[in-house]
């Protein structure tokens, strides 16, 4: 997935863009496939809310399944706060919903970065049957620590994380919890986590369901993989995610050279700034022990420097 691209499936199903005023004479049934509500940023008279509201009239709620909000119509200025309040006021007309994605907007809508986001924590208390919760945007983004007994996958996806999210996230009670993937970003868009805020995280003992662990699209990438490289958490593991950021061969090496990887289905790597001398040794040994490894996109630092300056992560505005 990339900035670029709106989400083309959620919770299994596939996206589908709820029509315009006028245009709702053929629609799908609500169970098969994962709604997408926005408005035109800017350019359209329509609010969110509004959009909602003729959602529900056309379609049955109590069938929905998954729902994606896209682009609010101030998103550049403000979170959606008011996206989140009509949810919350509508929950009881949406018992079946199992996945919500907030914020599915491209950098032509907005920059990832520039984009508001808010406080989150009652979406997510007042939907406690949800399995999948996901949002793009860091700015104003709050996320209070909070107890989910359902919640198996959760996404943030920021051009910049602040360490007290991360801390909050790592303080919840989400004893389901198998896919988690963050997107650290740089500080420059304010990100603000070090390695020890990750530390619920890599004990283990947190979050011990955990099967999918991605903390990508960072400038501290080598810490990250010092870290992982004795980290309980990496022992339960199916796939390890370190792609996007400023990873190179200190990182590479660190996780060569720690605990065994070969359990792992998948290692991915992809937009890295490794040797070819580095990736060969990749390849050759988790790639001949069954481990898909994915060593994509190779990057190049700017500029004459061989180290961590001149790196750059693949989403940071």
């Amino acid at each position: 997935m990339t900035v670029s691209d709106h989400l083309n499936e959620l919770y299994g199903l596939p996206a589908f863009d709820f029509p315009e005023a006028g245009s709702e004479d053929t629609l799908p049934d609500p169970a098969s496939v994962a709604w997408r509500i926005t408005v035109e940023a800017y350019e359209s008279d329509e609010q969110w809310d509004e959009a909602f509201a003729r959602f529900t009239e056309v379609v049955d709620p109590t069938r929905v399944r998954a729902l994606i909000v896209g682009a609010w119509s101030d998103v550049y200025d403000s979170g959606p706060d008011d996206v989140i309040e009509t949810l919350v006021a509508a929950r009881d007309r949406l018992p079946a919903l199992r996945a919500v994605f907030l914020g599915d907007v491209t950098f032509d809508e907005c920059e990832i970065s520039w984009m508001h986001q808010t406080q989150v924590a009652p979406l997510l208390e007042a939907f406690p049957e949800l399995t999948e919760f996901g949002l793009r945007g860091g700015q104003d983004l709050g996320f209070s620590p909070v107890r989910h007994e359902r919640l198996r996958s959760l996404t943030i996806e920021t051009g910049g994380l602040d360490a007290e999210v991360v801390r909050s996230v790592g303080a919840s009670d989400l004893p389901a919890l198998e896919h988690l993937d963050l997107w650290l970003g740089v500080s420059w868009y304010g990100g603000t986590t070090e390695v020890a805020d990750l530390a619920p995280f890599l004990s283990g003992e947190r979050f011990p369901r955990l099967r999918h662990l991605a903390l990508r699209n960072s400038e501290i990438q080598d810490r990250i993989a010092n870290a992982l490289a004795g980290a309980p958490v990496v022992a339960g593991l199916e796939v390890l995610d370190l792609s996007m950021g400023t990873l190179g061969d200190e990182g590479a090496e660190a996780l060569l050279t720690g605990q065994p990887l070969t359990h792992l289905k998948k290692l991915d790597l992809h937009h890295h700034f490794l040797s070819e001398a580095m990736r060969e040794r990749l390849t050759t040994t988790l790639g001949a022990a069954g481990v898909e490894v994915d060593i994509s996109e190779a990057e190049t630092a700017d500029g004459d420097s061989d180290g961590v300056e001149g790196r750059y992560t693949a989403v940071s505005e």
